[in-house]
């Protein structure tokens, strides 16, 4: 608590709103809260706000920040970074829960020391990866993508025919 008094401004001085979300850990930065301003992204009781607008104690701010919204209500004033347990006590959270993360297996991952993949493995990667349609006929893999008869300069084709095909002719 001693560090929230000390970090607080003077009688009757007043915080601005980028500062206060950067200093009660809400966002990263204090320039990510000025952008987060700039760009709409911070209500304070209902009203988009500048990067120096003055917060009051009991204002409700609403802040979205990398794909989460957070609502909080002001308790106390601070002008400078504290740890995380103090900024808590800055403000009273209201924010909906975040959604649930998704476990999701992750695909095509070889255990180290494994060595290359076959083709074999390969294959498998590319069907969890949901890439197994790719080498049809037209896709990349097939007769008119590359590597395919239209291309030029490929290895097993008949030579030029200004030019003689063998040794020392």
């Amino acid at each position: 608590m001693a560090a929230a008094e000390a970090a607080g401004p003077a009688a009757g001085a007043t915080v601005r709103i980028d500062s206060w979300i950067w200093a009660v850990r809400l966002i990263k930065t204090r320039s990510q809260g000025a952008t987060a301003c700039r760009g709409g992204h911070v209500h304070v009781n209902g009203e988009r706000v500048k990067p120096a607008y003055s917060v009051r104690v009991g204002d409700e701010v609403r802040l979205r920040n990398e794909g989460r919204e957070r609502v909080v209500i002001v308790k106390r004033l601070i002008r400078k970074r504290v740890g995380a347990p103090v900024a808590a006590q800055c403000y009273v959270d209201n924010s909906p829960p975040p959604p649930p993360r998704e476990s999701v297996a992750p695909a095509g991952l070889r255990d180290p020391g494994t060595g290359r993949p076959t083709k074999r493995d390969r294959r498998e990667m590319e069907r969890l990866r949901g890439m197994a349609g790719l080498g049809g006929p037209g896709g990349p893999g097939g007769p008119s993508g590359p590597g395919g008869p239209g291309r030029r300069g490929g290895s097993g084709g008949a030579g030029r025919a200004d030019r003689p095909s063998g040794p020392g002719q």
